[in-house]
């Protein structure tokens, strides 16, 4: 500068009118200059020492790198951020900061991208080495600051403690997709990983188990919740050491549901080894106190190729499996059968047009009528069906949809309709024949003898059809009996006190003995199935020994007999000779219609 100022006054020196000389006129320009340039020079130093204040001071961790990106400056709370020196940072490249080899890439392209374009900085989220060897995680800015030459341009690398928040980050995500009780992967986590699986890259097969355990609830009620988490989280772990391999996913998808995905070169019998094994180590006991608690389970299977449906149709194929394994009577496996599944479809979509054919009269009663073994000719009752007059398949009897009835919800629907239609028919019996109009006799569908407005129903009928209670008999069963969802017991008894009368079918003597145990009214005992069907081709010692027993045991209960599923003429004798009063079945008509059945009465009338 003092070059400058002596150039300038030598040159004002020799200008026309400058009575200055020129040692004169240096010293007056070197006034000027100083008071221009101080004021300049003082808010530079304050600018520095702001800036060297706010560096050394600022929570935020600082490295200032030169334009290579080797590091020339690192503030404190960079050191104490990765837990080294300050000093010992210095000559790295800001890259060598990264804690892995996808955090190294992070810094050199937020570098690159800041010097090949427009960009003020860059941001991220990385790991940053430690001086304890693990990473550390930051938020990571960087950017420039310009250089002591045009053009040039200093980067600098700012760091905010991340460790905290990003691992409040990972429990959330964590969560998220995991199971809290178990530890294992929810169901939004299978479903993912599930569509991921299926995707249009992927190879090989893929399988899907589906899990259930049988009865979890008698765990839950007899033992308390506290101990059903602790046996569910001891499944859990079992599940996960049976299926360990690589790209194996264990779920927790329902209360006591499980899932379970497996990927790569597989077929079904591999698949089902680990499901047996599994099975085995479920029913090994889990001590929890004194408790011995082994479980079992029922299970479906799929295996496919990846590209044979989607995750919609894989998983439709397990439910189906694993819902044929629980009907099979539970505790074992069940590996989806594309031809069983196209049946069931067909079954599937029959149940579901039980309402709209309710609706449009499709149906109709059907009947077979019990004759006295002493006189065929002579009714003792008329059973009371339904047959389906189905537009497509033709004439369907109940065995074959009231299955489908119990799955969509119908049953009691029809077995409203089918009391209500009987009691009609009963109703024109009577007015046409009097006394010798026979009873009729309808078989209560389960649901609708569990269903607690069986007596109201009953009664509501009998008053609109001016009937007495003792034309109408109710047949039930065993299983209907002991069914714990409904008061069966109860309101066949206040149907009894009505005057309507109670069949029990009998197959062995242990049905009979609900009768005394549960103190029951019942009049008529029919037999039915094997106790029946042994003596259909002749005479069985063993099989007449047991009807004879039970013939005895039904005679002490007052009981009328008579039996079902007869088939000949011959077949209704040799029941008879050993006691049985009445019987009905083909040996007397398969089924009859309104006409025919009116018929028959007609001619028991005369």
């Amino acid at each position: 500068m003092g070059e400058a100022v002596r150039r300038w006054a030598a040159q004002l020196a020799h200008t026309d009118g400058v009575g200055l000389s020129a040692d004169r006129l240096e010293e007056l320009l070197h006034d000027v200059v100083r008071d221009v340039v101080q004021p300049v020079e003082a808010a530079r130093e304050a600018a520095i020492r702001r800036f060297s204040a706010l560096y050394s001071t600022s929570p935020m961790g600082i490295a200032l790198a030169d334009p290579a990106g080797q590091i020339v400056e690192v503030n404190a709370a960079l050191g104490a951020l990765l837990g080294y020196k300050p000093e010992e940072l210095l000559g790295r490249h800001l890259t060598e900061l990264g804690f892995s080899r996808r955090d190294v890439e992070g810094l050199r392209n937020g570098l690159e991208e800041l010097e090949e374009t427009d960009s003020e900085q860059h941001r991220e989220r990385l790991q940053l080495i430690h001086a304890d060897d693990a990473g550390t995680w930051a938020d990571v800015t960087l950017t420039t600051l310009p250089g002591d030459r045009p053009g040039s341009t200093f980067p600098v690398l700012m760091v905010l403690d991340a460790g905290e928040v990003h691992s409040l980050q990972e429990t959330l995500r964590h969560q998220s997709v995991h199971d809290a009780l178990t530890g294992l992967s929810n169901g939004s986590r299978f479903n993912t990983l599930l569509e991921s699986a299926l995707s249009p890259s992927a190879r090989d097969q893929i399988a899907m188990v589906y899990l259930d355990i049988d009865g979890f609830k008698v765990i839950n009620d007899g033992l308390g919740a506290g101990v059903g988490d602790q046996v569910l989280r001891g499944i859990a772990r079992k599940l996960k050491e049976v299926f360990a391999g690589p790209d194996t996913l264990v779920a927790r998808l329902s209360g006591d549901g499980f899932g379970i995905l497996l990927r790569g070169k597989l077929n079904p019998s591999d698949v089902i080894g680990l499901v047996e094994q599994a099975l085995e180590e479920l029913g090994e006991p889990i001590y929890i106190g004194d408790h011995g608690i082994g479980v079992s389970a029922s299970v479906g299977i799929v295996v496919r190729d990846v590209g044979d449906g989607g995750p919609e149709d894989l998983q439709r194929a397990a439910e189906i499996a694993l819902h044929r394994a629980k009907e099979a009577g539970k505790a074992q496996w069940m590996l989806f059968d594309p031809e069983l599944d196209a049946r069931d479809r067909a079954r599937y979509r029959l149940g579901a047009e039980i309402a709209g054919a309710l609706e449009n009269g499709e149906f109709s009663l059907i009947y077979q009528p019990t004759v006295k073994l002493a006189d065929h000719g002579e009714l003792a009752a008329v059973n009371a069906g339904l047959r389906w007059h189905h537009r497509q398949l033709g004439e369907l009897d109940s065995s074959e949809f009231y299955p489908l009835a119990d799955t969509t919800g119908m049953t009691i629907p029809l077995g409203k309709w089918l009391l209500t239609q009987s009691l009609a028919a009963a109703a024109r019996w009577r007015e046409r024949y009097g006394d010798a109009a026979p009873d009729v006799c309808v078989r209560l569908p389960r649901r609708l003898a569990i269903d607690p407005d069986l007596v109201r129903l009953v009664k509501d009928q009998l008053d609109e059809h001016h009937l007495p209670a003792k034309t109408l008999r109710l047949c039930t069963d065993s299983g209907s009996l002991l069914d714990p969802r409904g008061e069966v017991l109860e309101s066949l008894s206040v149907l009894s006190d009505l005057g309507a009368k109670l069949v029990l079918t009998v197959s062995g003597s242990a049905d009979l003995e609900l009768i005394p145990k549960h103190e029951l009214k019942v009049e008529h005992a029919v037999l039915s199935g094997p106790v029946v069907d042994a003596l259909a081709d002749g005479e069985d010692e063993i099989a007449a020994r047991t009807l004879d027993q039970l013939i005895v045991r039904a005679r002490e209960l007052k009981l009328r007999i008579g039996a079902e599923g007869v088939l000949t003429t011959e077949h209704a004798e040799r029941l008879r000779a050993h006691g049985v009063l009445a019987a009905r079945g083909p040996f007397i008509a398969t089924s009859a219609t309104d006409d025919e059945v009116d018929e028959l009465i007609e001619r028991h009338a005369r």
